[in-house]
């Protein structure tokens, strides 16, 4: 494990980039509370690498996240930094750092915020990540901090969906997020008992992964059905059109977009939010640098964010054999 010599941590910086998700506030309070509890002053970068850029900070004191715990989003913003990719944007980032006097920064984010915390990194500044994105899709790590808010979020709405396609005995064809992984659609489309699920990883086919598994359904006695597709693995309304032509049936689409990164974080996003902040936060004190904290099964672990990006993650098979059996093909 890296370390980096330079004595006691007396100050860090703690920022949030990417995509919001429910817990990134939380994860944030256990930055600061966990630091101030060391006895390291903790200041907060707002809008992501672009505010460590353009030297956008405020002081955070425990007084500032009480009551931060359950708000979803994030209290110091986020944004995309095209600036920071470049040398010279990098380069006034290191500026920035050493002008507030920061010992290391916790990067709470997705594999876009890694890649950028590494090349921090390369420029001899401490840094740690913190997963946050409702995608679940960071290959290091178990869980990332949203995953189950989102989840929770997308069940609820399609609840409430099932409710009227019994009613009038029809077909919702409901679009969640994930441009290029399925954990979520694959998570709520077993917790809702979808009729089908499309998701990235397999290569869509009407035919195969909707139209026969509605037949199916229909040969069974069903007279309503759920079609939920990860963004990335299809458009909705394309599948929506292709079951009125091909099936003559009227369904009703449904686009969640970003209801689902809002919200009040669940216990789970709460909880493992507060412990990986806490990690960061140690991992910084003890001199440790470019590590990206992960959940391991129960434990919190922390590895390399160069091995970290390098991983491979797959849909879980005993999940996706599940969904399979379930939804009859």
């Amino acid at each position: 494990m890296e370390e980096k010599k330079t004595g006691a941590v007396r100050r860090i910086g703690v920022l949030t980039s990417g995509g919001d998700a429910p817990g990134m506030n939380a994860a944030i309070r256990s930055v600061v509370r966990s630091a101030l509890q060391r006895g390291i002053e903790c200041v907060g970068i707002r809008r992501g690498w672009a505010g460590l850029i353009s030297g956008d900070i405020t002081p955070l004191a425990s007084a500032d996240v009480s009551r931060i715990i359950n708000r979803g989003g994030t209290i110091l913003y986020t944004a995309r930094s095209d600036q920071f990719r470049t040398e010279e944007g990098m380069l006034q980032a290191v500026a920035t750092c050493k002008l507030l006097g920061l010992d290391g920064v916790v990067a709470i984010g997705g594999d876009g915020t890694f890649r950028g915390a590494n090349a921090l990194a390369s420029y001899g500044v401490s840094v740690v990540g913190i997963p946050g994105t409702i995608d679940n899709d960071i290959v290091c790590t178990d869980y990332t901090i949203g995953f189950d808010t989102a989840a929770n979020t997308a069940v609820e709405c399609i609840d409430r969906l099932r409710d009227t396609m019994q009613s009038h005995e029809r077909c919702a064809v409901v679009e969640v997020m994930g441009r290029r992984a399925g954990y979520l659609a694959l998570a709520v489309g077993l917790a809702v008992g979808a009729t089908a699920v499309l998701v990235p990883e397999r290569p869509y086919s009407f035919e195969s992964h909707v139209a026969e598994k509605i037949r199916r359904a229909r040969l069974s006695g069903k007279t309503n059905f759920i079609i939920v597709v990860a963004e990335g693995a299809a458009s909705a309304v394309t599948v929506g059109e292709e079951i009125r032509e091909h099936l003559g049936l009227d369904p009703r689409v449904t686009i969640l977009g970003h209801i689902q990164r809002g919200g009040s974080p669940t216990v789970k996003d709460r909880v493992m939010a507060t412990r990986m902040g806490y990690e960061a936060v140690r991992l910084l004190a003890e001199g440790k640098t470019n590590r990206v904290v992960c959940a391991e099964g129960e434990s919190i672990v922390d590895r390399d964010i160069v091995e970290a990006l390098s991983m491979e993650k797959t849909l879980n098979p005993e999940e996706f054999q599940v969904m399979t059996v379930m939804t009859g093909a």
